[in-house]
């Protein structure tokens, strides 16, 4: 295979705070984004070969986007600029702690532009692994390009990744969005799904819970991996449950990028050890440096320039 991982998906700016300026005004730096973009970054950096379907405008942004990819080895042959609409962008409010809250001016955005038609089949066909969320399904023509995407990379032998990436200002209803996040359940064998989510897709607050109740309903999911920020993660894999608690060792910043690096660091352990007959051992290997991972991109701003290099992660392992 030519690709260990294709994504498809959104790359934009995420505006994030950085201080203020003389006049008490809010100054925002412009991290180039995208959950799917910052998911290959973070396997870029794990040493894996990485493609990127999708579209950004014909503007200063969609420059700084693809110069970003490049630079940090993603191949951008299946990035395309869009002459007339403009790149998306979000700005990222930062709590205490580090959560966040998003706003996105997409309306529309380059990003859900791209067409089924425009798909680079040769990269589609050559990966095995194929990664989504649900932010390009949540408009047309982005969301029958990933329709497409999918079915292309499952013809061919990819294994699916999905995370859901749920936010709900893009979404005109809870409902619309659950109906994407179930479509993407019915198609995965890796899963990375945060603990709002699942709370969202089952109301359960109880993991386990409901783990079982998504798990029954989509037994195609071999990886079922839920996270729960700093207080860790947990790893459903056929008749075995295991947990490990997230790195405390401070200096947190802000959020974004957590849990795609944890999707990557995931996705990497699946090639590297197969998805097959993976041991209680091995799934605890996988969470602990997963979890010690996304802890690293929370110290630093924005996402596909602060992905950790593999030696970071095992200085604090």
């Amino acid at each position: 295979m030519k690709y260990d991982v294709a994504a498809l998906g959104e790359l934009l700016i995420d505006f994030t705070q950085n201080g203020t300026s003389e006049q008490g005004n809010p100054l925002f730096e412009a991290n180039p984004g995208g959950a799917p973009a910052n998911v290959l970054a973070m396997l870029t950096k794990l040493g894996k070969k990485t493609a990127f379907i999708g579209k950004v405008g014909k503007d200063s942004f969609g420059d700084q986007l693809a110069q970003t990819c490049e630079s940090v080895g993603i191949d951008i042959s299946g990035l395309l600029r869009d002459p007339e609409i403009p790149t998306t962008l979000a700005v990222v409010h930062t709590f205490p702690g580090g959560d966040r809250d998003f706003s996105f001016y997409r309306k529309p955005g380059a990003d859900i532009m791209l067409t089924a038609d425009e798909l680079d089949e040769s990269i589609l066909k050559n990966c095995r692994i194929f990664h989504f969320g649900t932010l390009s399904l949540t408009n047309e023509p982005v969301k029958s390009a990933t329709v497409r995407a999918y079915e292309m990379a499952k013809e061919a032998g990819a294994l699916i990744s999905f995370d859901p990436n749920y936010r709900a200002p893009l979404w005109k209803s809870e409902e619309e969005a659950k109906e994407a996040i179930r479509w993407g359940l019915e198609r995965c064998d890796i899963l990375k799904i945060a603990d709002n989510e699942l709370l969202l897709m089952t109301g359960e607050t109880d993991f386990d819970k409901g783990a079982a109740i998504l798990r029954a309903q989509y037994p195609n999911i071999r990886v079922f991996n839920v996270t729960a920020g700093a207080d860790g993660s947990h790893a459903y894999y056929g008749n075995i449950h295991v947990f490990e608690p997230g790195c405390r060792l401070g200096g947190t910043i802000e959020t974004t990028g957590a849990g795609d690096t944890f999707c990557a660091c995931v996705q990497n352990y699946v090639l590297e050890h197969g998805i097959e007959g993976l041991t209680e051992a091995q799934l605890h290997e996988m969470l602990h440096f997963a979890n010690f991972a996304a802890y690293l991109v929370t110290t630093k701003k924005g996402a596909i320039r602060s992905m950790p290099d593999p030696e970071d992660v095992a200085r604090i392992l």
